[in-house]
């Protein structure tokens, strides 16, 4: 099994990247937000795989973390998710999002994924409840009506793209921003900042 893949880019698709590896060629099924984010043709890159072996063949599955591969082995165990649903969710809800929009029981936030509908994701958000989500992801189980869920905040790029999304910019075009200002910024800007970077990415 194929766990992780690292080599340069060869090709980009609509829905999959050609990874060489010493001049082997993987092709490997990617969301589209995985795919925005990977490095230009002919740069190394490095992917998480999730290998998945059917009667058809072989198929992998990439990621950039090995949380969001985690999580999206954990979406394919809900009855109804297959791999394209899983790869839909993730890329509207990274596992951060995800989490929270799961501690909400924001079914409307999950159900905004392409082939999503409102009763699978009710399911989503029913199922993944106590599941670990990726490191320190895990939403607290309901354990009573005043149950408190550990993970109750999206992350700072959610916020981000949310706040962009009130100023009128699209969804795919507010993440982009946001992903391009936290690639110049780092990892843990404070939010104001990365609103800020993001709104200059945007105007470019």
């Amino acid at each position: 099994m194929i766990g992780r893949l690292r080599g340069l880019l060869a090709e980009v698709a609509e829905e999959e990247a050609l990874i060489d590896v010493m001049g082997v060629g993987y092709l490997v099924r990617c969301g589209a937000r995985t795919l925005s984010r990977l490095p230009p043709v002919g740069d190394e890159t490095v992917l998480h795989i999730d290998s998945q072996t059917r009667e058809d063949g072989t198929r992998l599955y990439g990621f950039l973390t090995r949380e969001e591969r985690s999580v999206f082995v954990l979406l394919q165990a809900i009855q109804g998710v297959g791999p394209k649903a899983a790869l839909s969710v993730l890329d509207v809800l990274p596992p951060a999002d995800l989490a929270a929009a799961v501690a909400r029981e924001d079914k409307a936030a999950v159900a905004r994924a392409q082939g999503v509908g409102p009763k699978l994701a009710l399911r989503i958000v029913v199922e993944l409840k106590g599941k670990p989500l990726g490191a320190g992801l895990t939403v607290g189980a309901s354990s009573g009506a005043s149950a408190v869920p550990v993970l109750a905040q999206p992350s700072a790029a959610g916020e981000a793209t949310s706040a962009l999304m009130g100023l009128g910019l699209s969804e795919p075009v507010a993440r982009r921003a946001v992903e391009q200002a936290l690639a110049r910024l780092g990892p843990e800007p404070d939010l104001p900042v990365l609103i800020k970077a993001a709104l200059q990415e945007s105007a470019r």
